[in-house]
């Protein structure tokens, strides 16, 4: 097993264990970390075949299947939920599942009692290596993805490799587009580790990302490398492609526009093209994608700074552009497709 830690001020660092069977240290870890707790709420979704014994009283609250689950009616009936059983700030709520999972329970715990512990379990790659980690909670709004929410860190996180050998291969690509991320963010090449030891890394990378830059003000928003774009092809909502695989397309697109934008040049392009497809992912944009709600989505970005703003590769390593030329933004488009 594996330990991360995020260092955070005002000793509210917390672990990440990464490896196989390391949630079966779930009841010790809360008495380390939170022994006051008497209970624990189980936010889960049906399908999550992952057993956890918190050593506490606890009771298994359930939010719907799908992304249509990060929603203020969702947070309204969990909260609800909560305050039904008698959930105290003394406690603590329990994520157990994927990126919708920890986004939800994070944003309910954040929000109930204007803030009860959190610790998540998570049980997808994707949720392991960016979601459960960094303290950033949300839902969506018809308008686009995680327009509302709250930065509200975990006590603990459990990243159990071992519970990835269930999920199906495309789950599985979806965690590892935002794994071909962390290529550009961290500067060495993951493939050469094996993959408890890759997954940590990834940790490690966010973590310490997200010490510099608490509150996404700066450095942080390097993490949305490749999501500009990967989040307005999720919020047209229509061309099949899950979070990571829009991500992997997203990725591409940033690598041509920061070519075109004179920072970086074709041979860092052609990286950019030779990771994505080591993972088998997407490097285009999927058929019928319309170049104008692309752009319209992205345009109202929550990054977005003076115009278009995007997270870009260059020689100083990815950083955050704002203002970028509308027409450059489109003719990129164009040349992904």
């Amino acid at each position: 097993m594996i330990e991360v830690r995020v260092p955070l001020a005002d000793d509210r660092s917390y672990p990440v264990l990464v490896g196989r069977g390391c949630v079966n240290h779930l009841a010790g870890g809360l008495v380390a970390a939170l022994p006051s707790s008497q209970r624990a709420a189980i936010v889960t979704q049906t399908g999550i075949d992952v057993e956890i014994d918190p050593g506490i009283n606890s009771r298994i609250f359930e939010i719907p299947v799908g992304e249509s689950a990060k929603s203020l009616t969702t947070i309204e009936d969990l909260c609800r939920s909560f305050a039904s059983w008698g959930l105290t700030r003394g406690d603590v709520v329990i994520g157990v599942g994927g990126g919708v999972v920890t986004d939800v329970a994070g944003f309910a715990a954040a929000s109930y009692h204007r803030g009860v512990p959190v610790v998540h379990v998570a049980t997808t790659l994707l949720a392991q290596i960016d979601a459960a980690i960094g303290g950033k909670t949300g839902v969506n709004l018809p308008e686009g993805k995680n327009l509302v929410g709250a930065f509200w860190h975990p006590s603990l996180v459990f990243c159990d490799t071992a519970v990835l050998d269930t999920l199906p291969e495309r789950e599985i690509r979806c965690g590892l587009g935002e794994m071909a991320k962390y290529h550009f963010l961290g500067g060495d090449d993951l493939n050469e580790r094996e993959f408890d030891a890759r997954v940590a890394r990834c940790v490690e990378i966010k973590a310490e990302i997200v010490a510099a830059d608490e509150r996404e003000s700066g450095r942080r928003a390097v993490l949305n490398y490749g999501h500009t774009l990967g989040h307005a092809i999720e919020t047209a909502g229509r061309y099949g492609l899950r979070h990571g695989e829009a991500v992997a397309v997203g990725l591409i697109y940033a690598a041509e526009l920061g070519r075109a934008l004179g920072r970086i040049d074709g041979d860092r392009v052609a990286e950019h093209r030779r990771i994505v497809g080591s993972y088998g992912l997407p490097c285009r944009l999927p058929e019928g994608a319309n170049a104008d709600e692309l752009m319209e989505v992205m345009s109202r970005d929550k990054k977005a700074v003076n115009g278009f703003t995007f997270a870009l590769d260059g020689p100083s390593g990815v950083e955050v552009v704002a203002g970028v030329d509308a027409a450059i933004v489109r003719d990129m488009i164009e040349l992904i497709r």
